[in-house]
């Protein structure tokens, strides 16, 4: 039997190679001559550049950069090679290794605050290496600034009413912008392509936008998602009339907390769905060819799963190849079911053997195991 292993990190637990791993030590106590083809994979969120650098062989780069709350930190992206059609002078980044949430404890979490200027900083670096073709996964902010400190750190400036300079970009200087002034933007970025992993399609304003969706998480009070939404709609308008581009509705552009909308604004990005621009980028597809079952999984399925995370874009493309495709996740959480619609045909969750949530947090790998070595035997006695 030949078994295509290609999960995104369980987030806080494990990242994708470990996830993978430990699927495979399952599956081998089941079948133990079976074929496991490893994939690690990513959406754009954390663990993008290790997914890519370990599927071509690239290399790791590491930089120091600003943080979401302005301190230093150590940051990375990754060069790769010119496997499966990329250009040998790809790069690529994470926002989170600069401006994620995950360097932010929680009682600090405040996207009034948060900038993405490190992430400006990190493709500076990434243009400073040569680099001319750059892939931004965007997932797992901690920020809310429409990257506006990101469009800073490449030379823009923004103005208020009365022609002064603000200062560092960030969610409560949103509604103050009266003018951007892009005309010392690095020169460079003109001959640069740059492709936008986005593991959401939410616009930038809105019910579904940046801030209703997703401010709470990154420690938002309901006041200030008000605030921040009408900052961003504010935004929007001014980006508009300086710059000529209209981002408010375009999907993705509210992922990141409105950085697809800045990289969008100020560096001419197209934007992708990252799982579909990652499974191309390591040839996802020729090395499923021939397999019997794809497994594929997260940290939590939900609702936000359909809407361009890890497991469904692998299952799309096992049920285009008549393959089965089964889900382990850590947990499951509202509107699951709508997975099953979408090409996953089994889901079986951690939660259904550990004790408690922190057990599922802290011994995620030997959970996995077990949940791997129970489906691989529920799928067998069912093919019986």
């Amino acid at each position: 039997m030949r078994i295509l292993v290609a999960p995104d990190k369980f987030k806080g637990s494990l990242s994708a190679k470990d996830v993978a791993l430990s699927i495979k030590r399952g599956i081998k106590k089941v079948l133990p001559e079976s074929e496991t083809i490893l994939c690690p994979m990513a959406d754009g969120g954390e663990g993008t550049v290790e997914a890519l650098v370990t599927a071509t062989g690239g290399e790791i780069v590491p930089v120091q950069a600003m943080g979401p709350l302005g301190e230093p930190v150590d940051a990375h992206f990754g060069i790769l090679p010119g496997a499966h059609n990329l250009p040998p002078t790809t790069c690529v980044i994470e926002m989170a290794a600069a401006s994620g949430l995950r360097l932010i404890s929680e009682n600090k979490r405040n996207p009034m605050l948060t900038t993405t200027y490190g992430t400006g900083e990190l493709i500076k670096a990434a243009l400073d290496h040569g680099c001319r073709e750059i892939i931004i996964g965007i997932g797992d902010s901690a920020t809310t600034d429409g990257g506006m400190g990101m469009a800073q750190a490449l030379g823009a400036k923004f103005l208020d009413s009365a022609g002064r300079k603000l200062g560092l970009g960030c969610g409560r200087l949103l509604k103050k912008v009266a003018k951007i002034d892009a005309s010392c933007l690095d020169p460079r970025l003109e001959g640069t392509d740059v492709l936008v992993a986005s593991d959401v399609d939410n616009p930038l304003c809105g019910p579904h936008g940046a801030a209703y969706v997703y401010g709470p998480q990154k420690g938002a009070t309901p006041g200030m998602v008000e605030e921040l939404d009408r900052g961003l709609a504010h935004y929007a308008e001014i980006i508009q009339k300086d710059l000529g581009k209209d981002v408010r509705d375009i999907p993705g552009s509210g992922a990141a907390g409105g950085l697809g909308a800045g990289l969008i604004a100020f560096l001419d990005a197209r934007v992708r769905p990252g799982v579909e621009l990652i499974m191309e980028a390591i040839g996802l597809e020729e090395r499923m060819r021939g397999a019997d079952l794809a497994i594929t999984g997260e940290g939590k399925m939900d609702a936000q799963t359909i809407r361009g995370k890890t497991p469904i874009g692998v299952a799309k493309l096992a049920a285009g190849m008549g393959i089965p495709a089964i889900a382990i996740v850590g947990q499951v959480g509202s509107g699951v079911e709508a997975v099953y619609e979408r090409g996953i045909t089994g889901v079986f969750p951690l939660m259904d053997v550990a004790s408690s949530l922190g057990e599922a947090m802290t011994d995620t790998a030997r959970l996995i195991e077990i949940v791997a070595e129970r489906a691989l035997k529920s799928l067998e006695e069912g093919g019986r």
